[in-house]
């Protein structure tokens, strides 16, 4: 009669291939159809809903230049568009967005590698940073206005003060987050000093670190936005901020929606092209993203 026993090597050998099939994701690529239910028509089916409501409401508004219809908005979008004038509305500010932002994680990038790191600066200046992130950036407007003028300057000086600290913020959240284990680990191979930040404490601490970077952009573009609607000047070029201003000023609830539709435009954009496929390959190298 044969034997049915097998050997501890064995057993392990079948339990380590039952948790590689556990872990083992489907190839292929996903089919059209599930790709539209899922992810195409849902936003599809909230615009038309939102379109049939607000064609629905415009009728019941007393006063018509409150609440224009979609079919004055569109016209507005068209305008601006034949006069040439909506793509320099996005330029103008996606332009200062970015390079506002990029420098303010130059500077915030750094300043959390710091905080974090030296227990002295964070007692000096960690409770600063997260004042000054509760602060509304709107308020850096006035007095950025009268220390360097109506130029570029005064909103890129917004701008780093309402991204930096949310940067710098969510690095120390990410690097308080490391195990203590990396970082023994990391010394006992020698990485000391910048070695250790660029292979050990920046990778470790990359999912709270991105979450600062998404809230900086946030914070740089709503910053971007207030500095264009209280100081608008036309030596500043016509960015979305002060289109919208100058809709106010017109009473023309067309362009203010125009507007708001394209801030918001620039917003899901940049979450979609830029943080998502980051977040996306973060998660997927953690193995905390099974598909997608």
């Amino acid at each position: 009669m044969a034997s049915t026993d097998t050997t501890p090597v064995e057993n392990a050998g079948s339990v380590e291939a039952g948790l590689d099939a556990l872990e083992t994701t489907v190839g292929g690529r996903t089919p059209f159809r599930q790709t539209f239910t899922q992810k195409i028509l849902p936003p599809i089916a909230a615009i038309a809903l939102v379109l049939v409501v607000w064609s629905l409401l415009t009728p019941t508004v007393d006063n018509p230049t409150k609440l224009p219809s979609p079919g004055a908005v569109a016209a507005e979008f068209k305008n601006s568009w034949l006069e040439g004038e909506l793509l320099g509305y996005i330029w103008t500010s996606v332009s200062r967005g970015l390079l506002g932002f990029l420098l303010a994680l130059a500077i915030g990038t750094p300043l959390g590698l710091l905080v974090a790191r030296v227990k002295f600066v964070r007692a000096a200046i960690g409770p600063v940073l997260s004042g000054l992130q509760s602060l509304p950036s709107v308020a850096w407007v006035p007095p950025a206005v009268i220390w360097l003028g109506l130029d570029n300057k005064m909103m890129y000086a917004v701008i780093l003060l309402g991204a930096v600290p949310s940067i710098a913020n969510g690095l120390v959240a990410g690097i308080d987050q490391v195990p203590p284990l990396f970082l023994r680990a990391g010394r006992s191979m020698g990485a000391t000093g910048l070695n250790n930040a660029r292979h050990i404490v920046m990778p470790a601490a990359l999912p709270g670190y991105l979450a600062g970077l998404k809230q900086g952009w946030a914070f740089s573009w709503r910053s971007l936005m207030a500095a264009e609607i209280i100081a608008p000047s036309p030596d500043l070029g016509i960015g979305l901020g002060a289109l919208l201003e100058y809709g106010r000023n017109a009473s023309s609830m067309a362009m203010v929606f125009e507007a708001i539709f394209l801030i918001l435009f620039v917003g899901i954009a940049i979450e979609l092209l830029v943080f998502n496929p980051l977040e996306r390959r973060v998660l997927r190298n953690r193995g905390l993203l099974v598909k997608g």
